[in-house]
């Protein structure tokens, strides 16, 4: 099961794991690109697809939909935990509080609200993998990031508790925590802004929604006991947060 399937992160993923024969639970806020989506993991052969159209902001939505899963799609082996954003790039005296809201309800309690209806369903069988997507924004903060950052250090506290939480029960967490990657996430967080969009990776050689995707399905396919807790991915040419080199 993946959140924010439609895109990004979440598409890759969705097409990776379709191609190595797996069952496929996607959801989204857009219903058409889920449609398109679907036919696109179906001609991988042989699998199921199930479509949500759901917002994870919407507490009562999620539980609705979840609580009300086909008997056959209960068992849900993978989730991931893709649906988040950016909004905005303000110091924090000029924020806007609208995209405040919107972060911290996607990128926390939307993950919350998705993990507490999908996370008794692996405990009852002592076994699942649950993938977080938090950010190196969540282990360093940058200028102007503040709530963002916020909401992904949020991430990588909740990955850790929810590890310690369900050890008992067998439960994997595993928090993947990319650095520069090309997606639609920098569109988003400049409102729709392409050229103000391009900047940030002016000169680098960015991550893609590929390689992402290629880094969980490596953490899903290993043996059962291992569990890769916390993974850290950059670009070659980026060091940290405020740390990379540009080239022409």
């Amino acid at each position: 099961m993946i959140t924010g399937a439609t895109s990004g992160f979440g598409k890759a993923t969705a097409v990776r794991f379709a191609k190595n024969g797996y069952n496929i639970i996607i959801t989204g806020r857009r219903q058409e690109l889920l449609d398109e989506l679907e036919k696109e993991l179906r001609v991988n052969g042989k699998i199921k697809v199930l479509s949500l159209c759901f917002d994870v902001r919407k507490k009562d939505e999620v539980e609705s939909v979840i609580g009300n899963l086909p008997e056959d799609w209960k068992r849900i082996d993978i989730l991931v935990n893709n649906a988040g954003l950016a909004v905005g790039l303000d110091h924090i005296q000029n924020g806007n509080t609208d995209d405040w809201d919107r972060m911290i309800d996607t990128n926390v309690k939307g993950l919350l609200y998705v993990t507490r209806a999908v996370s008794p369903l692996m405990v009852a069988r002592n076994e699942g993998h649950i993938f977080n997507l938090g950010s190196i924004a969540g282990k360093e903060a940058y200028e102007n990031g503040n709530v963002y950052c916020a909401s992904k250090f949020a991430v990588d506290a909740l990955s850790q508790s929810m590890r310690i939480d369900m050890l008992k029960n067998n439960i994997k967490v595993t928090l993947i925590a990319p650095g520069m990657a090309e997606t639609e996430f920098s569109l988003v967080r400049f409102k729709g802004d392409e050229e103000k969009a391009k900047v940030p990776y002016k000169g680098i050689k960015a991550l893609t929604a590929e390689d992402i995707a290629g880094v969980i399905y490596y953490c899903a396919t290993l043996p059962d006991h291992v569990c890769i807790n916390e993974i850290v991915i950059t670009p070659t040419q980026q060091a940290s947060v405020n740390h990379s080199v540009r080239r022409e």
